[in-house]
């Protein structure tokens, strides 16, 4: 479908490809566009919702500045998929053993591997890229050795799905852990202290932001750079991981890897052309889409979720959403939703059904058929997964 909604009250247009946002997401979009920085215009996907700072699902071109808040505090978290030689009638009749086994090889929540030299090789390699980071900004520190290989909380999720001729894939989710987190937290800080320090009024002190050539513009690029690709290698980790899980596993059958892995960020800043013009691109919370790019957009624990080729939509900066997109806070849906109901609409899927999780429910997120149909112009359907076994942080 087209563009739904465009907002002029700014600068610069906001184009919004979907007419289910609430009005304070618009209101985020629309304090976007006053910044004197926007090329062009702002784009909204179909699962856009309100953010820290701007709305997630925002596609953000930026001219000679960057927003840290915009691209958040779980830089590079994104989506990584492997389909596997597996079919539906490989699988035992209870996936218990299976769910038992990645939950036993990956670590969730804030937790990390507790061997003293895990993975030296992977450690090692994205060592030598942060300790010039930490030479200047001694103060982030995070235990991020540990934490490579592991889930994280909240909504990352590792999956075992179906697809359209009953193949199994392995989808999961998860960004740049604690680390990253230190690390956005620490940059919006300095962000708004340079605000302050230049006497810059802004609409949302989160939107405060680094010109280029300024004293932290290059070192917030080092570190998200940094954060960026520790993401991609904590995905790969976790893939190997949970691969090594399922061959474990005395039900299941030898099996091979027969798609090449999709790893795509989410939450991230890069250069890009767009409309005749060099600009930082900030996708929080959308995927890059250009012509022929393979991606990722999960649905929630009970729903379908895609394999996509990008259409190259110029009018979303090549891009499209990240997911389904959340239609209620945590909060309001650990009040309206019960274990019941976790337990009603996770029907067919191996996961845990619990109210640490109500949070996650599939009620509280948007209809991912009617985000998919929102955006038939920015990106076509190549596989279509239906989760059978699903991990939370």
């Amino acid at each position: 479908m087209p563009i739904q909604k465009v907002i002029t009250d700014g600068r610069v247009p906001a184009k919004i490809f979907t007419d289910d946002i609430d009005p304070r997401g618009v209101e985020q979009l629309t304090l976007l566009t006053q910044l004197p920085f926007i090329h062009s215009h702002v784009a909204a996907m179909p699962d856009a919702h309100v953010g820290m700072g701007s709305t997630i699902g925002a596609v953000i071109p930026t001219d000679g500045a960057i927003i840290p808040a915009a691209v958040g505090v779980d830089i590079g978290c994104g989506m990584n998929a492997v389909r596997l030689s597996l079919t539906a009638n490989d699988l035992p009749d209870s996936l218990k053993n299976m769910r038992s086994a990645i939950e036993k090889a990956v670590p969730v929540g804030r937790a990390g591997h507790q061997e003293k030299h895990w993975k030296v090789n992977a450690v090692a390699k994205m060592e030598g890229g942060l300790l010039p980071i930490l030479e200047k900004h001694p103060s982030i520190g995070a235990k991020w050795q540990s934490q490579l290989g592991s889930l994280g909380g909240g909504n990352h999720f590792i999956e075992l799905c179906l697809d359209e001729a009953d193949a199994l894939w392995i989808m999961l989710h998860s960004g740049s852990r604690g680390i990253g987190n230190q690390i956005g937290n620490y940059f919006i800080s300095l962000a708004k202290r340079d605000m302050e320090q230049w006497f810059i009024h802004l609409p949302d002190h989160n939107l405060a932001y680094f010109p280029e050539g300024c004293e932290h513009f290059e070192d917030y690029m080092q570190a998200v750079d940094w954060a960026q690709e520790y993401a991609m290698e904590n995905r790969r980790q976790m893939m190997l991981l949970v691969i090594e899980a399922l061959r474990s596993v005395p039900e299941l059958p030898p099996f091979e890897l027969t798609q090449e892995a999709i790893n795509c960020h989410h939450n991230y800043v890069a250069k890009e052309n767009h409309f005749r013009k060099n600009c930082w691109v900030t996708r929080k919370g959308a995927i890059r889409a250009r012509k022929g790019d393979l991606g990722i957009i999960p649905g929630s624990m009970g729903a379908r979720s895609y394999i996509v080729r990008g259409k190259g939509n110029p009018e979303s900066f090549c891009s499209c959403s990240h997911g389904a997109g959340r239609k209620m806070s945590r909060t309001e849906a650990r009040k309206r939703f019960s274990v019941e109901d976790l337990i009603q609409q996770t029907q067919g899927v191996e996961c845990r059904k619990d109210e640490q999780v109500i949070d996650e429910i599939p009620g509280a997120y948007k209809d991912i058929e009617q985000v998919m149909k929102n955006q038939s112009n920015l990106v076509e359907v190549v596989h279509t997964l239906k989760q059978v076994l699903t991990v939370k942080g």
